[in-house]
């Protein structure tokens, strides 16, 4: 009676453990950010910063499949602006990589690439229409509300401030030279 007890014990006390398979941690870098945005906790179910990531994300439909099948057949039309990957660390397996792109036409997306290693399986794979869930996440976490990189006010202050004066010397040196081939 004492080692049915004992093993029935040891059954519930394991078999959470054994059942896990989210991620305890994810690591999210690429352009704008100087350090890798970090969410550690139960990545299992939603409701903690890396449960909400890895259901936003697609995770388990891109690690594991599900029915019905919530992925893309394909990449998404339009610009996917820059890329950014998530190492997710998944306890007893392999890290686990998912490309980014938050900034996407259409709302954010993710591609999870298939066969990688985990609990002896390999990762279904595939593009995973995550929308502005995922991105307004990623926001609180740390990430730019806009896309690094590409701002227009840059680039218009980069014409204003050499094109024109640029402009401005080479008409002045046009001048110049037809001033001096006139006949006086």
């Amino acid at each position: 009676m004492k080692r049915l007890l004992f093993v029935l014990f040891a059954a519930a006390l394991l078999a959470p453990a054994a059942l896990a398979k989210g991620p305890s941690e994810a690591a999210i870098t690429g352009p704008g950010i100087g350090q890798a945005i970090r969410l550690t906790g139960n990545g299992e179910w939603g409701g903690s910063p890396l449960g909400n990531l890895t259901q936003y994300a697609g995770f388990f439909p891109a690690a594991f499949g599900q029915s019905p099948d919530p992925m893309l057949k394909g990449r998404p039309a339009g610009k996917l602006g820059p890329r950014f990957t998530i190492r997710y660390v998944v306890p007893g397996s392999f890290p686990i990589s998912q490309e980014l792109y938050p900034y996407a036409q259409g709302g954010a997306v993710t591609h999870m690439k298939p066969g990688q290693s985990i609990f002896g399986s390999r990762t279904t794979g595939g593009w995973y229409p995550a929308g502005s869930p995922l991105k307004q996440l990623l926001v609180r976490a740390g990430l730019p509300k806009t896309a690094p990189g590409g701002s227009s006010g840059t680039n218009l202050a980069l014409v204003a401030g050499v094109g024109i004066p640029g402009a401005l010397v080479l008409a002045g040196a046009a001048l110049l030279i037809a001033r001096r081939r006139s006949p006086a």
